[in-house]
């Protein structure tokens, strides 16, 4: 739990206001079963099951998109199920058994079905219906599916046609999933996907969620290690860009932050029917379209002619975004691989070392100098104000 919360602060994604931990929910889980169990559910030798049949429009979430039964293939065969599509509402304890977690219920020993849940959840926290439900793509055709059945049956409403709500949340929205093509990543080889695993590789994780922002979230993702160097890349590009803006505007920092607040709050009411922010209002309305919200941040990193707009127009943005574009440094998204040869410190001392010896006019010094960096991992720029970057 920690470790994700950990991934939550490195991305930048702002924690609910509450955390709900499902085995706090576990006796409110019970008495949902025993108010939807005569008339929705029967009872079999291996637990408390629902009848699909009992509600109107089963499924029609998932067939609404794919037209298509093909996740009964992935349902469990149970004997004495009278549906293929039913599922457990509470999942008995096997004689002679005994679960790492399990609980005492009118129908046995054991633990909630796995849908169970997150209808209680959302119905104890959220009341019915709630505006939005999200998850993965993989969600949608069986998990989902039972959580709407579940909502319907506690909440004994009819179908789903034409009454959205009657579901339990008014709209659902699934992401699609991050893929890697290359077939290198596993849990047997030892390296899979973390955040944890970018960090060490050296790059910040600001650089992943521009990847993110840079897709569609109902589209695949694929995910290299050239893709994520190109969202660093284009990050870092926004970043000088926004440097240059400030660069503009003159004086100090809280200055220049005091003229960003001013025009946020004179010049961009004037002018938002006809600004850039009005595309930014138009696309995050469009089913979150955020990959055209990146091409108008750049016209207005590079086109936008009033530096004082642009950096508010900028900061009102990063409000969906959350970027930090305008805290964010160059310097920050160096890669730094957790298993460097060298600090940056010595790399420092080396660049002054070879600084000095080409205005010395040593090239050879200096060659042996780059040579030396090359081989621990560190590319020089010449002609950079930063003067180099960790390879990959």
């Amino acid at each position: 739990t920690h470790a994700y919360w950990d991934d939550i602060k490195a991305l930048n994604i702002r924690q609910p206001a509450k955390w709900s931990i499902a085995t706090d929910y576990v006796p409110a889980m019970i008495e949902f079963a025993k108010n939807i169990a005569d008339k929705h559910c029967y009872e079999l030798d291996s637990g408390l099951y629902f009848d699909t049949a009992s509600v109107e429009d089963y499924g029609r979430l998932a067939r609404a998109a794919t037209e298509d039964d093909d996740a009964e293939g992935r349902i469990d065969t149970v004997e004495g199920k009278r549906n293929a599509a039913d599922f457990a509402i509470w999942r008995k304890t096997p004689q002679g058994e005994k679960r790492q977690m399990e609980w005492d219920s009118p129908w046995g020993k054991g633990a909630p079905g796995w849908h169970l849940e997150c209808s209680v959840m959302s119905k104890e926290l959220l009341g019915f219906p709630f505006d939005i439900h999200t998850g993965g793509i993989d969600h949608r055709e069986i998990h989902h599916a039972n959580e709407i059945a579940q909502n319907q049956a506690i909440e004994g409403c009819g179908g789903l046609s034409g009454c959205a709500e009657n579901s339990g949340a008014k709209i659902w929205m699934h992401n699609n999933f991050l893929i890697d093509r290359a077939g290198k990543m596993s849990k047997s080889s030892g390296e899979f996907l973390r955040v944890q695993l970018l960090i060490d590789k050296g790059f910040h994780p600001l650089a992943y969620r521009m990847m993110c922002l840079q897709a569609h979230y109902r589209s695949e993702l694929e995910f290299s290690w050239d893709n994520l160097e190109a969202a660093l890349t284009r990050l870092k590009r926004m970043i000088m860009g926004i440097t240059a803006l400030k660069e503009r505007m003159a004086g100090d920092s809280p200055t220049v932050n005091v003229r960003i607040d001013r025009a946020l709050r004179q010049q961009i009411p004037v002018s938002y029917p006809t600004s850039r922010l009005m595309s930014v209002d138009i696309n995050i309305c469009d089913d979150l379209n955020t990959a055209a919200i990146l091409v108008t941040l750049q016209s207005i990193v590079f086109f936008e002619e009033s530096p004082e707009v642009a950096l508010a127009q900028i900061e009102k943005i990063d409000e969906l975004l959350g970027l930090e574009l305008l805290t964010l440094k160059r310097e920050d998204l160096r890669i730094r691989p957790k298993d460097a040869q060298i600090t940056e410190n010595e790399v420092e001392n080396a660049l002054s070392a070879r600084k000095e010896a080409r205005v010395n006019k040593d090239y050879e010094t200096s060659d042996r100098i780059r040579d030396t960096l090359n081989d621990k991992g560190i590319e020089l720029m010449d002609g950079d104000p930063l003067g180099w970057e960790w390879k990959i």
